[in-house]
């Protein structure tokens, strides 16, 4: 049965209210819902929160926050989160009786209209208010109910002690228990600062000569303004059916395999590959990382060569076929016999048990080694089920643990998979090339519903994909596409060797990179002068320095005559920051832009200082249609700091 007061469609949330929205501590989180009720009553509402199971919190105490009319009955409060883990919050709702009575006196006033009925009733709220507080607190309460009583004075003169802030106050909040409505119950999990914003960098640790040679390159890739150094699988290497260059079937003695190929005789997804180092190389690299204001994420990938241990102790735990051998993984026309998929769903419910906690194991083996970011692995070819039980589980004992998904697969998948406890998931910006396609985009990932629950991570490549204008493009496609992924959302990464505008393709119609990383080492001349190390490290200490560029939410896409100008802007309270990029990397580009000043904080009368924290240059705007031209032989983009003059 539908209460008095109607509240619908409250954020942020989860399609199904069966999994908590997300935020980060610090996070300004906007919570909003429609909020009305039959009549013309003035309403109030506020926002009851806390840590804990419930919105009074684990200790009976909650937070209560207010909520104001945004418009065409959207009601709107905003909290902070300060701590990690599980959050509730309630919508409370009730009419404002006494905002009523004012409306009322005002607009009666106003009209010449007699308001004796409007006195006694206004003072008998007065009196409802102040008998529920202390009579220190009250007084103001009683000296206005007397006023209004006070038939010796005129209209005007009664009301007036009734019309204080300090009235106002003290009648904030309903007056009667029956009055409220309140909503039902939504969580909220809070993580860490970086499960929102950070800058991620892959390497290949055997590329660097194992973990040794990789503590000796994480210094300049700090000095990039890197926040999270990610791995492929450091363990043991299967060698049956190990792939050779370009994913050939007959590896040669000396070729190292496929990381992803995990398992063998020296053990599987606990063990350090012997080539990498030991245990303690490992937890040095880490220690190195953290020094130096970095943390390593490692690769979740659960899979198996066919000489990982489980195969022979556990065989119940893959797919088998007709014949009784185990099923390797195909996505056809590819053939990965290096691989055996792992069935997650054995008919026996004992063996499935047995898998899940065994899953489950593994990542609580690298958390006590110092791990606390995983990159998971295709995780939609495995259960939802799995990921609800096991992340939730991992969260609840470790809530500063981070999980990206690699989920490149359908949108729906990829939002239930957010839904159901990933920090944050790669995307589809690798394939969003033009204009409007980016635009799009944008939208979608910042201000849409899914925003609620779904945190993007943006990389132009990895190795696996070399996609659009970098397939054989210039340095200058490279700092594009860079630029756009730091600047559209919070979170973006690279893959090693992008700062070198590594561009071959493995052909035409392959997506992968010839001589690819997966199946051999690369060695890197990191001291070229065309590096675009020093481009990129500019890109990250510009974001360090904007709140704006640390937030998902806040973005708005404003309009260009020119089709190659993408133009956006984000905004933090005071901190706006306006992006142009040219999406052309071969040619100048210029034109008109068609700036929403007052989305950006400006007025449209008043001079702009646009200064571009890439090249330094300093421009003066008036108005809404500045002129801009973009080379990029000299720079992909202006990144523009607004400031009225």
């Amino acid at each position: 049965m539908l209460a008095r007061i109607v509240i619908d469609a409250v954020r942020p949330s989860t399609p199904t209210g069966e999994f908590p929205a997300k935020a980060a501590v610090g996070e300004r989180v906007v919570v909003s819902a429609d909020i009305f009720k039959d009549g013309h009553d003035a309403l109030a509402a506020r926002v009851r929160w806390a840590e804990g199971v419930d919105s009074t919190g684990v200790d009976g105490k909650g937070d209560e926050l207010p909520m104001v009319d945004a418009g065409n009955d959207r009601w709107e409060g905003v909290v902070e989160p300060t701590h990690l883990g599980l959050h509730h919050f309630t919508i409370e709702a009730w009419v404002d009786h006494w905002g009523t009575w004012r409306h009322h006196v005002e607009a009666k006033l106003g009209a010449g209209q007699s308001i004796s009925s409007e006195l006694l009733e206004g003072a008998r709220l007065l009196d409802v208010r102040a008998a529920a507080l202390p009579p220190d607190q009250a007084s103001p309460l009683v000296e206005a109910a007397v006023a209004l009583r006070d038939g010796s004075r005129e209209p005007g003169v009664q009301v007036g002690s009734a019309m204080t802030l300090e009235v106002a106050g003290l009648m904030t909040g309903p007056l009667w228990p029956s009055d409220v409505t309140v909503s039902a119950g939504h969580r909220l999990w809070v993580d860490r600062d970086r499960a929102l914003t950070g800058a991620w960098y892959e390497l290949f640790p055997r590329s660097e000569g194992g973990f040794v040679g990789t503590a000796r390159r994480l210094p300049a890739i700090a000095k990039m303004g890197f926040d999270v150094v990610y791995f492929p699988p450091v363990h043991p290497i299967g060698r049956t059916h190990r792939k050779g260059p370009g994913n050939v079937l007959d590896a040669g003695p000396d070729d190292p395999g496929s990381p992803w190929a995990i398992g063998s005789a020296e053990g599987g997804h606990t063990a350090i590959h012997p080539e990498l180092g030991s245990v303690a190389d490992f937890e040095a690299v880490v220690a190195k990382a953290q020094e130096l204001g970095m943390e390593v994420a490692l690769d979740f990938a659960l899979q198996c060569s066919p000489d990982h241990p489980w195969v022979k102790a556990h065989p119940e735990w893959f797919h088998h076929r007709a014949d009784g051998t185990i099923s390797y993984a195909e996505n056809p026309p590819k053939k990965y016999q290096d691989i055996y998929p792992v069935n997650f769903w054995p008919e026996d419910d004992s063996d499935r048990v047995a898998l899940w906690e065994a899953c489950r194991e593994i990542l609580d083996v690298w958390i006590a080694r110092g791990v606390r970011m995983f990159r998971v692995d295709n995780p939609h070819t495995k259960p939802l089920a799995f990921w609800a039980w096991c992340l939730a589980d991992v969260q609840s004992r470790h809530p500063d643990v981070v999980f990206l998904a690699e989920a490149f697969t359908r949108p729906k998948m990829m939002a239930k998979l957010a839904e159901v406890g990933f920090s944050q998931s790669y995307t589809y910006f690798t394939w969003r090339t033009a204009r409007w396609e980016l635009a799009e985009y944008l939208e979608e990932i910042t201000e849409g519903r899914q925003a609620d629950y779904m945190r993007p991570n943006l990389w132009p490549n990895t190795p696996d994909i070399l996609s659009g204008p970098l397939r054989r493009g210039p340095r200058s496609a490279f700092a594009l596409r860079a630029l756009l992924a730091a600047t559209m959302a919070p979170s973006w990464g690279v893959y090693a060797g992008y700062e070198l505008a590594e561009n071959q393709p493995a052909s035409e119609l392959n997506e992968e990179y010839a001589r690819s990383e997966k199946y051999e080492l690369k060695r890197r001349e990191w001291s070229r002068e065309d590096s675009l190390a020093p481009f990129i490290g500019q890109l990250n200490a510009i974001r360090r320095r904007h709140p704006a560029l640390q937030r998902l939410r806040g973005a708005v896409v404003h309009g260009s005559e020119n089709d190659q100008l993408f133009v956006y802007s984000r905004r933090d309270g005071d901190d706006a920051v306006l992006v142009v990029a040219n999406l052309d990397p071969l040619n100048p580009q210029a034109g008109w832009l068609q700036l929403e000043l007052d989305r950006l904080g400006l007025e449209p009368d008043v001079p702009i200082e646009a200064l571009d924290e890439l090249t330094g240059n300093r421009f003066i705007w008036r108005g809404e249609n500045p002129w801009v031209r973009l080379d990029p032989a000299d720079a992909p983009g202006h990144v523009l700091q607004l400031r009225p003059l």
